[in-house]
């Protein structure tokens, strides 16, 4: 989840805090194979400002939002994502299932107690999806 609650003064109600990570991609329809089609993800809204101009999308997966956009100022390619992901083994196994040609993650016990399982998009922009390891 992108979702964080901070109490700034201490004496308040708590203030929930949400990151949604930019990622930039150069075409459309190889980010939605990758992404909605592949990875699950659902289409929230697409944005262009007239026909062929870039385009902005807002997609989610399981709550958590990314927005990726073709725009050139809007985020550099080859970013990282780290995305927390109980059942993340359940995931693999339903992502291996549909034989996405480009891509074929594996998951791996990481040093810092996860497991973890990267991705990477057809724009060199990595999402790990990690899920904690009880102590």
């Amino acid at each position: 989840m992108s979702q964080l609650t901070v109490n700034q003064t201490g004496d308040g109600p708590a203030i929930l805090c949400r990151a949604i990570p930019i990622i930039r991609i150069f075409d459309r329809a190889k980010a939605v194979e990758c992404y909605v089609d592949w990875l699950g993800f659902r289409i929230n809204f697409e944005h262009q400002f007239e026909p062929n101009t870039p385009s902005y999308i807002s997609i989610t997966l399981n709550g958590m939002e990314l927005h990726l956009s073709e725009h050139h100022g809007d985020a550099s390619p080859g970013s990282r994502t780290l995305v927390e992901y109980p059942g993340i083994h359940e995931y693999h196994k339903t992502l291996m299932a549909k034989g996405y040609k480009y891509m074929r993650p594996g998951v791996e016990k990481a040093f810092w107690g996860a497991w973890e399982m990267a991705v990477i998009d057809p724009f060199h922009n990595r999402l790990t999806f990690f899920e904690r390891i009880p102590e």
